[in-house]
């Protein structure tokens, strides 16, 4: 897979892969809830000149065009992107919020969790819940799903409208248009991080964004693993600074 491009793997149900590079170590790059993987487009022209290796990265279930599944845990998204991992290949996986979640399931060498909310209060539960079960929105127009996929998102203010991660995330049927995001996702609930990062085979690193309002570094140094924070930065860190993030991976100066 030396050119960019897109292809489809999953079991069970397909998977949107974009990925470039070629060989060893490979990187495989897990997007947050709502987003798609075309948030790392703006990593592309820094994995060819920095990443060693080949990068991956998937739409995850239920996101862009990837496949829906019949429930939404985490148990089921990892086994899902897991088939994106091969067996003794030098693996290191880079995940936001809900992705960095999915991350510490994958046997793999290294994680790097950014963004990941380890505090949930029982209100912003419930209001996760509401949102899993509300029927799809639909809009006359495509300009109004892209503004509503943009906050969802959380991508209002850091991409434009012609931006892959903005394209990515609608969808038209008839005539209409949808977010290209299953709602019952957000019903996926709070992450036991502690007994995940515990668990984990990979080497664990923790990053927030300076100014990321889903956590705190007392609430990630908790977990007895290296915390990093990004000066500057916001929840969507990776999208900011590309570069600042890339810098958190293993063998990249």
């Amino acid at each position: 897979m030396g050119r960019v491009g897109w292809q489809t793997r999953g079991m069970g149900g397909e998977l949107r892969v974009r990925g470039g590079g070629s060989g060893e170590p490979v990187l495989i790059l897990l997007h947050g809830l709502g987003a798609t993987g075309d948030v790392w487009a703006g990593w592309e022209p820094l994995l060819a000149r920095d990443w060693p290796g080949r990068w991956l990265a998937p739409d995850l279930p239920g996101h862009g065009g990837s496949a829906e599944l019949p429930e939404y845990t985490f148990d089921a998204l990892a086994e899902a992107v897991g088939t994106l991992v091969t067996p003794g290949e030098h693996t290191v996986v880079l995940g936001h919020s809900l992705g960095g979640v999915v991350a510490t399931f994958l046997p793999v060498t290294a994680v790097v969790a950014l963004g990941v909310k380890v505090s949930w209060s029982t209100e912003e539960l419930e209001r996760a819940r509401s949102l899993a079960g509300r029927p799809v929105s639909w809009f006359d127009s495509p300009e109004d799903a892209l503004a509503r996929h943009l906050r969802v998102s959380g991508l209002g203010g850091l991409v434009g409208a012609e931006h892959p991660a903005a394209r990515a995330g609608v969808r038209e049927q008839d005539g209409r248009w949808r977010l290209a995001l299953d709602p019952r996702a957000f019903g996926v609930g709070a992450p036991d991080m502690a007994g995940l990062i515990a668990r984990s085979p990979a080497a664990v690193t923790l990053a927030r964004g300076e100014h990321d309002p889903m956590n705190t570094g007392d609430q990630l140094e908790q977990f007895g693993r290296p915390v990093v924070t990004l000066a500057g930065l916001g929840h969507n860190a990776h999208v900011e600074s590309p570069h600042q993030c890339l810098a958190l991976l293993p063998g990249v100066a």
